[in-house]
């Protein structure tokens, strides 16, 4: 079969790395892609939000299964586009992608259903938002409600931090018409797990646990960013958190979608927060996490084709998900310096042959692209995603950093203590 997907970061290249590993796959395409990318499919040059060209594209290949990698085509309708001609295609509709893209929606859905989720209250007035924030507890979260790169969570220590960033995300609009609307809730301390699902609108099957690292520099210091590393399983994610997420968070999630007719197929990232009071929503993505799907789609035993088409066909209760649960994967990333700010792009990469034919470790491209001379250059402000698998967590995290060591580039960035909390759990 043929089969194209949707998204040009280091999420895109490891579902088409999955996706060529499966027996059905004759082919596989990538709008638009990256030069990493282009290494196990054929990258076209369509952008994610052009659904036109790219159904077109996909009557003209007569491709078999369209797989959505990104937040916002699957936000646009990108779905319904591909189902209205007729095309196969896997990712939750525009009704149900709303999930991920209206906090206020999902935050509003988790009270009504008594889904555990932090406190909270939306605002679509600046002033509304400033007098609540005279009385309200500090610290506290401030979330733009629609889809902001991952950037748009401020967690404000003060009242004054927390009115500039009213001003910031409301009146600057420095994440545009996501900031129309904007949800203020109370910060909740514990652990952050991200867990990734399958859901084929009736049944949801849970994949591995991991821990994400968003802030920028060491010490979980600097700005918010799409993620600078991830490992997986999370060893706080124990027994008695998954039976409690299972009865409390997953299924009435599902359950409270298709109540709502909005039946949702496809990914389900729920963030999580351990609390003293018991596993709690930060957020829902309605795709796989950037750069969870590196940490967790090595350690897939399935045919990940196979299951994308039981989440489409509503048959996901017949699949039995399977995890190699005797390796731990850890990934860092390889960043330009000075991302999520200003950074410069262009640089060569060396190193990249050193990883062909070495089994455990993988590099997953992010921003990279050809340069005239036909090598790889730095083209985004995350630019790889060096992944390693272990017998243990900490021999997953040594295999990773040794193996970031082998790539070098002007401008190379990574933080230092991705998996910090491996540590903290012994």
């Amino acid at each position: 079969m043929k089969v194209l997907i949707v998204g040009s970061g280091g999420r895109e290249h490891a579902i088409a790395w999955k996706a060529a590993q499966s027996p059905k796959v004759d082919k596989i395409y990538c709008a638009p892609g990256n030069a990493g990318i282009s290494q196990v499919a054929e990258c076209v040059p369509i952008g994610a939000m052009e659904f036109d060209k790219l159904v077109e594209f996909a009557k003209e290949k007569e491709i078999d299964l369209t797989v959505i990698g990104m937040d916002d085509p699957l936000v646009g309708g990108v779905v319904d586009t591909f189902e209205e001609a007729g095309l196969r295609v896997f990712g939750p509709r525009k009704n149900a992608a709303i999930l991920e893209g209206s906090k206020a929606f999902s935050k509003n859905l988790m009270k009504k259903y008594h889904i555990p989720t932090a406190a909270y209250e939306t605002f679509r007035n600046p002033d509304e938002a400033m007098a609540y924030l005279e009385t309200a507890k500090m610290p506290i979260v401030l979330k733009a409600d629609g889809l902001a790169l991952g950037k748009g969570v401020l967690i404000c220590q003060t009242r004054e931090e927390a009115k500039e960033g009213v001003r910031t995300l409301m009146l600057d609009k420095k994440f545009g018409s996501a900031g129309d609307e904007i949800v203020i809730e109370e910060f909740m301390t514990g652990r952050e797990v991200s867990v990734l699902s399958f859901v084929d609108g009736n049944v949801v099957k849970i994949m591995s646990s991991a821990q994400d690292h968003k802030r920028a520099k060491d010490g979980d210091q600097g700005l918010n960013t799409g993620g600078m590393g991830n490992f997986s399983p999370s060893p706080f994610y124990t027994k008695e958190v998954d039976e409690f997420c299972k009865k409390y968070i997953y299924q009435p999630t599902v359950d409270a979608m298709k109540a709502e007719g909005r039946e949702f197929k496809g990914i389900i990232f729920f963030g999580l927060m351990l609390t003293e009071d018991g596993p709690k929503v930060l957020e829902y993505n309605a795709r796989f996490g950037d750069p969870e799907a590196q940490v967790v789609l090595p350690r897939l035993e399935n045919d990940i084709v196979e299951v994308f088409e039981a989440c489409i066909d509503g048959t996901l209760d017949q699949v039995d998900l399977k995890f190699d649960n005797d390796r731990a994967t850890v990934c860092v990333i390889l960043a330009s310096d000075g991302y999520p700010v200003e950074y410069k792009k262009g640089f060569v990469i060396e190193g990249l042959e050193k990883f062909e034919g070495r089994d455990g470790y993988y590099v997953f491209h992010s921003g990279t692209k050809f340069n005239d001379k036909g090598q790889f250059v730095t083209n985004g402000g995350r630019v790889l995603g060096v992944t390693a698998n272990g017998a243990s967590l900490k021999e997953a995290r040594e295999n990773a950093y040794r193996a970031a060591e082998w790539i070098s580039f002007e401008n190379k960035y990574m933080r230092h203590d991705i998996g910090k909390a491996i540590d903290e759990a012994e």
